[in-house]
């Protein structure tokens, strides 16, 4: 009995193919998973290996909390109508509180601000329309990038949308168009480089769909336009540095970027928090 309870200790399942291999094993012998012993160690690692962490929902979900969140932290002010686009409209307080970011935020100190921001949203019809982007794009690239390189080259193109439209002025802003531009750009990438009828279809949908998108920011009012040409760029310079499947399988590289930008979301999300409750609010504007 304790002779197998010692070999059932000195050994473990791959945390990426899932084999029997020993806990001192310098590499897995069956995926070549360098070290697995110590990343079997990291809860969260283990999973993106395993492909079990789906950041689209995640995304999805925080968007939407974060959203009704602002719209409860102020319900009169966000029922006041100003029109279609300005419907249920979480207010500019709300918003500041949670995250908002531009110039005015940025020259407060509140550098968190660029990654918090993306995650915000102004209306019922702002959010609507980026979640569903969202949901139609979102699991395409995932599958064509890997998981873990959807979800940086997300934070990456969000964070750059916002640093452009800050260092070009724009005083307030909230939204995830940013990273939204930015998984068009990575899918465009990826049907040029791939060609043939599938690339090509995925690269011409796509130019479509951010075109409509850049017309729209020039016709409709309050667009943070700036915001969504730094997300295009980054997110082309990202997926053109990770590479997509079909030419490299997510490497263990790619997962710890991802732990790296999800460190990143929780550490901006924290200090939000704690500023949140510990902060008397300020004026906006």
């Amino acid at each position: 009995m304790r002779q197998t309870t010692e070999s059932h200790r000195s050994t473990f399942h791959c945390p990426r193919c899932g084999r029997l291999i020993s806990y001192n094993a310098h590499h897995c012998l069956y995926c070549k998973l360098p070290r697995p012993g110590i990343i079997a160690r990291l809860p969260v690692l283990s999973d993106m290996l395993r492909g079990q962490v789906r950041f689209g929902e995640g995304i999805f979900l925080a968007c939407f909390a974060l959203y009704m969140t602002a719209i409860l932290l102020d319900i009169s002010g966000s029922l006041r109508t100003g029109g279609l686009f300005g419907l249920l409209a979480p207010s500019s307080s709300s918003l500041y509180r949670l995250g908002m970011g531009g110039t005015i935020p940025w020259n407060m100190g509140r550098w968190w601000t660029l990654l918090t921001a993306t995650y915000l949203h102004g209306s019922l019809l702002h959010i609507a329309f980026n979640l569903l982007w969202l949901r139609s794009i979102g699991p395409l690239a995932e599958e064509l990038f890997g998981r873990s390189r959807f979800f940086v080259i997300y934070t990456l193109a969000g964070v750059g949308g916002a640093a452009l439209s800050t260092l070009l002025g724009t005083p307030l802003f909230v939204g995830a168009s940013g990273s939204i531009f930015g998984l068009f750009a990575a899918l465009i990438y990826y049907g040029r480089n791939r060609g043939g009828t599938f690339g090509s279809g995925i690269s011409r949908n796509m130019l479509m769909y951010a075109a409509i998108g850049f017309i729209f920011g020039l016709l409709a009012p309050n667009v943070d336009n700036w915001g969504h040409l730094g997300g295009f760029i980054v997110g082309w310079l990202a997926a053109m540095l990770l590479g997509y499947q079909e030419r490299r399988k997510e490497t263990l590289s790619h997962h710890l970027l991802a732990l790296a930008a999800l460190i990143f979301v929780l550490v901006c999300f924290g200090i939000m928090l704690v500023l949140f409750f510990t902060t008397p609010l300020a004026p906006v504007g």
